[in-house]
């Protein structure tokens, strides 16, 4: 575990909520300097804390009208195999291992039902997927990775 000071976790707040800002723009919301800003961001992305920048995208405005949540079960001790190769797939946004009656869930989006099936298809093919149970999202009450408040 990273050791953060407050001002660490007040520069990761900040980026959280708006990673476009200008080191500028930054250091005067923070009350430091410039300098300062851009060390720590630097120091924070060579402890690995800070691993890329990005935007948020409303899928759904996209196109992506459903959501799943994937169960598998895979056989022979190949979960982390399994797990690779489905990470890969261009619609899966999260491949987690997990504990419990399976062995591991997967978040995807698609277009329409046809690229479900066919996912749904894709997966029971596998060689060492037994099998799957998927769920479709009805409603996206919240759907936000960023753990600002935990700052």
């Amino acid at each position: 575990m990273v050791e953060l000071d407050d001002l660490d976790r007040r520069i990761l707040k900040e980026l959280l909520k708006n990673s476009n800002r200008s080191y500028r723009a930054l250091a005067r919301c923070l009350g430091v300097a410039v300098t300062t800003v851009i060390n720590r961001i630097q120091r924070l992305e060579e402890l690995g804390v800070i691993t890329g920048y990005t935007i948020s995208v409303d899928y759904e405005k996209l196109g992506y009208e459903l959501t799943v949540i994937t169960e598998i079960t895979v056989s022979k001790g190949k979960l982390l195999e399994m797990e690779r190769e489905i990470a890969e797939i261009p619609s899966v946004c999260a491949v987690y291992d997990v504990t419990g009656l399976t062995d591991a869930m997967i978040i995807a989006k698609f277009r329409n039902r046809r690229e479900l099936s066919k996912f749904t298809k894709g997966l029971l093919s596998m060689p060492f997927i037994e099998r799957t149970n998927t769920h479709v999202v009805l409603t996206t009450v919240k759907e936000d990775f960023r753990l600002i408040e935990m700052m």
